[in-house]
C-alpha cells in the first residue's frame, strides 16, 4: 500500500499543477486582454475625434484666412501680406492652448466598475 500512496501523491500534485497553470493562464488573460480591448476602444474613438476636430479646425482657420485676405482693403500694399497669417496663427494658438487646459487628465486612469 505503500506504493500506492505516493502514485495517489504525484497524481494529486500533477492535477493541481496543471490546474495552477490553468488558473494562472485565464488570470493573465483576464488582466491583460480585456484592459487592452477596452484601451484599443479608447484610443480609437479618440483618434477619430482628434483627426475629425483637427480637420474641422484646419478648415476653420483656412476661412478665417480669406476672409481676413478677402475683406481687409489694402493688406497685399505696402509689405503688409503677412499680417493675416499672423492673426489665423495666434488665433490658433490661442485655441490650441485652451484645448490643452481643457484636458482632463483624471479620467485616463479611471477604474470601471
Amino acid at each position: 500500500m505503500s506504493d500506492e500512496t505516493p502514485r495517489t501523491n504525484s497524481r494529486r500534485e500533477s492535477a493541481s499543477v496543471g490546474e495552477v497553470v490553468e488558473y494562472v493562464t485565464a488570470y493573465a488573460l483576464q488582466e491583460t486582454v480585456g484592459p487592452l480591448k477596452g484601451a484599443g476602444r479608447w484610443i480609437g474613438v479618440g483618434a477619430a475625434a482628434a483627426l475629425s476636430l483637427g480637420l474641422g479646425l484646419m478648415l476653420l482657420m483656412l476661412g478665417l484666412l480669406r476672409l481676413i485676405q478677402s475683406e481687409w482693403d489694402g493688406i497685399a500694399e505696402g509689405g503688409t501680406s503677412w499680417i493675416p497669417y499672423a492673426i489665423v496663427f495666434v488665433v490658433t494658438a490661442v485655441l490650441i492652448a485652451l484645448t490643452l487646459m481643457r484636458i482632463n487628465k483624471t479620467y485616463l486612469n479611471k477604474e470601471t466598475k
